[in-house]
């Protein structure tokens, strides 16, 4: 099929994460400014210096057939989640098989199977290891049982780009469609690893709040006080439409997904380079054929590192300019890595529909320099014609989307 020059559109939202089992309640969780973040009770926590994280609001277990979940780690539990909510969200598309495609980002895939079963192979020797093992690690894993679920043949496919991944698979989403590759596209990230080996990482590496007494105020983007950001747990999918597929079947569109942005620093392996922020914003704006000035609201990537969100303050007062409302989400759900740009993008697409920006929460002395219109205390309303969402990732991935009302 030739490329495709029409509106694509999102028909489908599904979610999983810190504030609530599904699209909805994460999304009524935000306008409330409640936090996701608790402290970790469990044993093996008690030693490390961070003992708080964005756990889900709902077991995958609660919702999968429990034979199938033990078939699955748990990042692929909360991707089948969140995908069916998406699909059956968007009515459940009739579309031949070999023109649905599956994007599902990842930062770590299944590192809780491949360290727990390693534990397994040390303590108890080979024939105490899962049978199981090798899919349920693998990162092409969520995408991989996404598209089985859905009967997906025109490609599942797995970007890796560490908190960039989610946002670049809606990228690549977009992408599929606009070549002519396929017609309906299931797309977005998933993430589950809060265990020891990341929350002492990411300590040593001082990333990580060490709040432990107040989790619920431990990640504060642009706060003069922020110490790191918290790590959390979920995923977001949505599905892509080209417009004419969506309107022949009368499906409603949530948002348009205007354009898109991907690009690379090539300049360090956890340090940010504004100049790659800017561009990849700037490319989005240019592909949605839009200006700054149209843009009403950003969904920072602002995870409440003291330099991260400083870098992102600056490149998008340069990008976009400072009239936009920005909000910062991670506030109260956590970093959630490779499902952290498909939750923005949900929560952009939301603001879109429902004309109302999510408050960014803990924010109780702006840092000077950041010179953004930062909404916080209560959520603003007011129509929202465009919104532009950010994901970075370590070794310089940045990926921009915006999303515009729907056709």
């Amino acid at each position: 099929m030739s490329a495709y020059t029409g509106d694509v559109v999102v028909t489908g939202l599904g979610a999983t994460t810190p504030l609530g089992g599904d699209a909805a309640a994460t999304w009524a969780g935000m306008l409330a400014g409640r936090s996701g973040i608790r402290p970790i009770e469990e044993e093996w926590a008690a030693g490390l210096p961070v003992r708080i994280a964005g756990r889900l609001a709902v077991e995958p277990t609660e919702v999968l057939d429990r034979v199938q979940a033990r078939r699955l780690d748990r990042c692929e539990q909360v991707a089948l989640v969140a995908a069916r909510e998406a699909w059956a969200d968007a009515g459940a598309p009739e579309v031949e098989p070999e023109r649905l495609a599956v994007v599902i980002g990842t930062g770590t895939g299944g590192a809780l199977t491949m360290l727990g079963q390693d534990d397994v192979l040390e303590a108890s020797g080979v024939r105490r290891v899962s049978p199981h093992t090798v899919p349920m690690l693998m990162a092409n894993g969520p995408a991989a049982w996404v598209s089985i679920e859905l009967g997906a043949r025109g490609g599942a496919h797995t970007p890796v780009s560490a908190c960039a991944s989610g946002a670049e698979a809606i990228a690549m989403g977009l992408d599929l469609i606009r070549l002519g590759r396929a017609d309906v596209v299931v797309a977005g990230g998933a993430e589950a690893c809060v265990c020891p080996l990341t929350l002492a990482g990411f300590a040593q590496a001082r990333a990580h709040s060490t709040r432990n007494d107040a989790p619920e105020r431990a990640s504060r983007p642009f706060d003069v006080d922020r110490d790191g950001f918290v790590i959390g747990e979920g995923a977001g999918v949505v599905v892509l439409e080209r417009a004419e597929f969506a309107a022949a079947r009368a499906a409603r569109a949530h948002a348009a997904l205007a354009g898109a942005g991907v690009t690379s620093d090539a300049y360090h392996i956890t340090a940010a380079h504004p100049e790659g922020q800017v561009r990849a914003m700037r490319l989005a704006l240019a592909a949605a054929g839009l200006s700054p000035l149209d843009i009403g609201h950003v969904n920072a990537h602002a995870t409440s590192t003291p330099k991260g969100d400083l870098a992102e303050a600056r490149s998008v007062a340069e990008a976009v300019g400072t009239h936009a409302a920005v909000t910062a989400t991670k506030s109260m759900t956590g970093h959630l890595f490779g499902a952290a740009g498909a939750v923005g993008a949900l929560a952009a697409i939301l603001a879109v529909r429902d004309g109302v920006v999510p408050p960014t929460v803990n924010v109780e002395t702006l840092d000077p320099e950041v010179k953004l219109d930062v909404v916080t205390g209560e959520p603003r309303r007011g129509p929202v014609g465009a919104a532009l969402t950010n994901a970075f990732g370590f070794g310089g991935h940045n990926a921009s989307l915006v999303f515009t009302a729907a056709p």
